[in-house]
């Protein structure tokens, strides 16, 4: 049980990290990408919203940084830890 738990979490950390550096690519709406980035954006956007809500974009020159996916990464490690995952 812990290790498909632990899977799980390993799967959801590279959907955030596909998320994070699919948001850099534009692409037009029946692109094949873009729908990848609609099935990411079901999958990740439960937990993120609520922290993108709660975290303001940090502003950095500019342009406006945005942390989120980061604490998601970051609170995921800590379920993984947690859980006794290595």
């Amino acid at each position: 049980m812990v290790s498909f738990l632990c899977s799980l979490l390993n799967i959801y950390v590279v959907l955030i990290l596909a998320r994070i550096v699919l948001e850099w690519i534009r692409v037009p709406s029946d692109h094949p990408v873009a729908q990848i980035k609609r099935l990411l954006a079901l999958v990740i956007d439960p937990l993120l919203l609520p922290i993108r809500r709660m975290l303001p974009d940090m502003p950095m020159g500019g342009i406006r940084l945005d942390l989120s996916p980061l604490l998601l990464l970051l609170g995921v490690r800590l379920v993984f830890a947690l859980a006794g995952c290595n």
